[in-house]
């Protein structure tokens, strides 16, 4: 007896998933009850993370700068980056965590109830929210229609026409760029030219900031500094960049965290070619 497969068509992976079953980020599947629906969000509405933090923390130095933003996060995540910080999160499946359910509107609803506390709108975050693509669309649209703002905190790796579809309703957002080499990507299970035109997208009709991870001995040569600045002066030269120090984390404890003096380095060659340049943690 052959048995019915459905295709996922948020990212890359294009992962083929039967009833019951997750996908490999583990906030998408199939779900048994409904397998008629395909795949879907498993994680729709389903909140392990919230807190209402300065716009800085995303980061996004460059909008909105002095207010706070309602962040909110779910599990799951399509990359597996070793040194990932929010990897309890991130790596996990909705049996591994506890969350509480929270409706789009009810999400809307809370975040107006903080705008006397300086909230701009929400931010999705913590985990890979391009995962969470229903969830965020359906809550992004009550937002906008509320005049809140909407934030990604995102690794971009998601197929280009979905990101697409979706940019209409994102107000701002920092996208991850883990480094400039291709094979780079292929270690944490991603594809640079995806992230890179989706960052090309995105600067067309979001405000755009974009966070790189420096990480001794990975990604740090002088020649994939000057290429990681060279795309996005390509771009655009007044996109921000953010110089994120590493810190032991995840599988990634017995390394060492980044030198001062590299991060100086990278802030040095990318000043040379854009406007916004800061450095995380130093």
């Amino acid at each position: 007896m052959v048995s019915v497969t459905f295709k996922c068509a948020i990212c890359p992976r294009g992962c083929v998933v039967r009833p019951g079953e997750a996908g490999f980020c583990k906030g998408r599947g199939v779900r048994a009850e409904s397998s008629e629906e395909g795949v879907v969000s498993l994680n729709y509405g389903k909140i392990a993370s919230v807190a209402l933090d300065p716009v800085e923390k995303k980061p996004l130095w460059h909008f909105y700068p002095g207010s706070k933003i309602l962040s909110v996060g779910s599990f799951g995540c399509n990359l597996r980056c070793p040194w990932c910080q929010n990897y309890r999160i991130s790596t996990a499946g909705e049996s591994d965590i506890s969350f509480r359910e929270i409706t789009p509107q009810a999400l809307v609803e809370l975040a107006e109830a903080y705008v006397g506390q300086g909230n701009i709108g929400v931010a999705f975050t913590y985990n890979e929210p391009l995962i969470w693509y229903e969830y965020v669309r359906d809550t992004a649209r009550l937002l906008k229609e509320r005049g809140l703002k909407v934030v990604l905190v995102t690794n971009g790796y998601a197929n280009p026409e979905k990101f697409r579809e979706l940019l209409p309703l994102i107000d701002a957002m920092n996208i991850d760029l883990k480094g400039i080499r291709e094979e780079f990507y292929r270690t944490i299970g991603g594809e640079l030219n995806i992230v890179q035109e989706n960052i090309r997208a995105a600067s067309e009709s979001s405000h755009v900031e974009v966070t790189c991870l420096l990480i001794d001995g990975e990604n740090d040569s002088e020649d994939e500094m000057e290429g990681l600045t060279e795309f996005i002066a390509s771009v655009s030269k007044d996109i921000p960049l953010h110089i994120s120090r590493f810190f032991p984390r995840h599988k990634m404890q017995d390394r060492e965290v980044t030198k001062i003096d590299t991060m100086l380095r990278f802030e040095d060659i990318a000043r040379r070619k854009l406007t916004h340049v800061h450095l995380g943690n130093i």
